[in-house]
């Protein structure tokens, strides 16, 4: 790849007294009387010819201002040394040449040889500018193409709703913990507007936060470990400089993860008289669960939540249940796919972990349930001829077109609410499931393989102490290792 050598020269700024024009290199004043260059008048500089931009234009490395002849010859030895990593590569010496460039235009120093010749090999983009938070992040998730996609949906709208909008003109190696501390607070500071308008008593401030939600202390959390995650990634990069995570350093106060809470009858007593509902995550004693289950049997799709209530499968998981992962004569599912919902849209996938990837057992009475629902869309089959969908799916429309994730739900909830019941998600039947095999003295370890979590820890933490009476036995139990000889009830008469 030709290169030309270069050179050095010396100026000013003086002016012709007749024409007005810049002497430049021809001033008399740069050099002495003898001939030796002048210490005390003009500057020194170098010029290189770079390869042509993108669109074939000729350009030059030009930097003038340089105090020494030795410092515009290091310049120009520098800036050669630069061009000759491109080892005759033309894209790499054009985007080589863009960074020589844009540096010299902003009047920084030009990077090491070393700093250019790690990005080069590493294959990364010479950037001639670092980025700002919100271009960096959308070139972070357009790299993520693994993604599941509610994770892919969970970062853009973090990205779109929050970082973006508090962060996203900050240049990336500038981001610091202050920046993010000014986010949450501002977030906050929204929540409370939220919180006050509904609490007005104007209807117009009322509806003017109508539809909007505010961030929970769980949501921030989830936000702040997307941000860590992209800055992980930019610390990764060579060709970036960002060397401190502020999101690692950010103090958030700490969120415990919220247990299911069973609806006793004192809760239930309650909830009847002020609508309180104690924990975001309610769970049906056993009593309330065959109540629904019996409600539920009126239903054509009572299979569905037999199988969600004995089993503990995911929402998803039973909706995207195909025949031939079922083996009816074996007594087993293979869970291998799921149904996922992004807004209103559906996306069957796979379970994006490898313990949700799992088989279950089931016992003789699910069994029956499920080849009677079997024999039921059969004869739904027959009667639609001709319309019948073939979706494969085990839980079906009666043309056999898939179930929506969110119809699931609302057909749940009306059951629920027509039996006299109080209200759980959907999900809540998983927990109970979760809890009633533990309290039935199953292994933690066959419940948490069931349930596809990655840790008997999560399992036995989350649903060991769900139902009171369980709790109960335990402590008698405890108690009773201790033989007292003398059992009091009281202390009045001890002295």
């Amino acid at each position: 790849m030709a290169r030309t050598e270069g050179s050095i020269f010396k100026r000013c700024g003086c002016r012709n007294t007749t024409t007005g024009k810049l002497l430049g290199a021809a001033c008399p004043r740069l050099k002495r009387p003898g001939g030796a260059w002048s210490s005390a008048h003009g500057a020194w500089g170098f010029q290189l010819e770079l390869p042509r931009t993108d669109k074939g234009a000729r350009r030059q490395a030009r930097r003038i201002g340089l105090p020494g002849r030795e410092e515009a010859l290091e310049q120009l030895d520098h800036t050669k040394a630069l061009l000759t990593l491109a080892e005759d590569d033309e894209h790499t010496a054009v985007q080589i040449a863009n960074l020589i460039c844009h540096t010299l235009k902003t009047r920084k120093h030009l990077p090491t040889t070393e700093e250019v010749k790690q990005r080069t090999t590493a294959g990364a983009a010479l950037r001639v500018e670092v980025p700002t938070v919100a271009e960096w992040l959308t070139e972070w998730l357009e790299t993520k193409t693994r993604l599941a996609p509610a994770t892919r949906r969970s970062y853009s709208g973090h990205i779109t709703n929050y970082l973006t909008p508090h962060l996203g003109r900050v240049r990336l190696d500038k981001l610091q913990v202050g920046h993010l501390q000014a986010m949450f607070e501002a977030i906050e500071e929204h929540n409370t507007h939220i919180r006050a308008c509904r609490e007005s008593d104007d209807p117009k401030v009322r509806a003017s936060v109508r539809g909007q939600r505010t961030v929970s202390l769980s949501s921030k959390h989830r936000i702040r470990a997307t941000l860590r995650s992209a800055l992980t990634a930019a610390i990764a990069r060579p060709d970036l400089p960002v060397q401190v995570n502020a999101a690692s350093h950010l103090q958030l106060p700490s969120c415990p993860r919220v247990k299911p809470m069973v609806w006793t009858p004192d809760r239930v007593a309650r909830y009847n008289a002020t609508g309180e509902v104690p924990s975001p995550v309610m769970v049906w004693t056993p009593e309330q669960a065959a109540d629904f289950l019996d409600r539920a049997g009126r239903d054509r799709l009572y299979a569905l939540f037999h199988l969600v209530a004995m089993k503990g499968l995911r929402r998803g998981e039973a909706v995207g249940l195909q025949w031939d992962a079922v083996r009816l004569a074996d007594g087993q599912i293979d869970i291998r796919s799921q149904v996922v919902q992004l807004g209103w849209q559906t996306l069957t996938t796979t379970p994006k972990s490898e313990s949700g990837r799992r088989t279950i057992t089931l016992d003789a009475t699910t069994v029956d349930v499920l080849k009677a629902w079997r024999a039921h869309q059969g004869r739904e089959h027959l009667k639609a001829g001709k319309a019948w969908t073939d979706s494969q799916m085990v839980f079906t429309h009666p043309d056999g077109s898939p179930l929506h994730p969110a119809w699931v739900t609302d057909l749940f909830q009306r059951i629920g609410h027509e039996a006299g019941l109080p209200p759980i998600g959907l999900h809540g039947l998983r927990h109970g499931a979760a809890s009633n095999s533990l309290a039935a003295g199953v292994d933690v370890k066959v419940v948490s393989a069931e349930l596809g979590h990655s840790t008997t820890y999560f399992t036995q933490d989350t649903y060991q102490t769900v139902f009171p009476e369980v709790a109960r036995e335990a402590a008698e139990a405890t108690a009773a290792m201790i033989p007292l000889k003398n059992r009091k009830t009281t202390t009045a008469n001890s002295r």
